[in-house]
């Protein structure tokens, strides 16, 4: 008896993560897109969801009085799987119950390792107005076809990666900045020096460059001055801003 082939599991949006006291009223969302594999059709890792609930805790609380809703969006799937680009599709169905949820609000999204492949691919989507690319995986294209930037046309842009990470090469991320940023010019990377993959070294920074994005991208807030003099600096300057110590208390307004 041959065996049966498991359902596909649709995407899932779940319950938003809030802190006590948030409004009831929801005007921005933040998707969170977790990390991956290249390729896997199995069900996704219960381990990369819980890998971004300090970020969605964070944003959380950062966006509270902005009437911010933050969710993880589960995958069908813990792979890209080459052209179905299996978290891209998953973005975007998430993006439109966003809107079919809470109405016609501003949506950022976020996304780590493959997950900032899928939030810069995504971005395309109607409701989406800023992006979040933390150590994003971006397999090296050939010249004749890079990794597409033409979507993030319109959208606020904000990359991230640790100088040191193994696993996604931050020399390719700084290479779609500077070809984004030729016609895009709301795009800006932050260096996080020594630090991995995992961002936890500078990991109070990280948040709150975060939540200061967010919420000046979502709620028309004054960015903190060096994320606002990243997104006005020609490259190479906005691109290799270097994430200091310190940094994430210069944030806290």
């Amino acid at each position: 008896m041959g065996q049966r082939a498991l359902p596909l599991t649709p995407p899932r949006l779940g319950r938003a993560v809030q802190t006590a006291g948030s409004p009831d009223e929801v005007s921005g969302v933040v998707l969170l897109l977790p990390d991956g594999e290249a390729d896997s059709l199995r069900r996704p890792s219960t381990l990369s969801y819980a890998a971004q609930l300090p970020l969605a805790r964070a944003l959380a609380r950062a966006g509270q009085d902005d009437g911010l809703a933050v969710h993880v969006l589960r995958y069908r799937h813990r792979g890209w799987n080459t052209d179905a680009e299996d978290p891209v599709q998953d973005a975007v169905w998430a993006a439109t119950e966003v809107q079919g949820r809470y109405g016609d609000v501003p949506v950022c999204l976020a996304g780590h390792g493959m997950g900032g492949r899928a939030a810069l691919r995504a971005a395309a989507h109607g409701a989406v107005n800023s992006v979040l690319a933390m150590a994003p995986w971006l397999p090296e294209g050939s010249a004749d076809s890079p990794e597409p930037v033409k979507q993030l046309a319109g959208r606020r842009v904000l990359i991230v990666h640790g100088t040191n990470d193994e696993h996604t090469d931050p020399e390719l991320s700084y290479r779609l900045a500077a070809r984004a940023k030729k016609s895009h010019q709301d795009i800006c990377r932050f260096e996080v020096h020594s630090d991995g993959h995992a961002l936890r070294q500078h990991r109070p920074e990280v948040l709150a460059l975060a939540a200061d994005f967010v919420r000046g991208s979502l709620f028309a807030r004054s960015y903190a001055r060096p994320v606002a003099d990243a997104l006005a600096a020609p490259p190479p300057l906005g691109l290799r801003m270097p994430l200091a110590a310190g940094f994430g208390r210069s944030l806290r307004h």
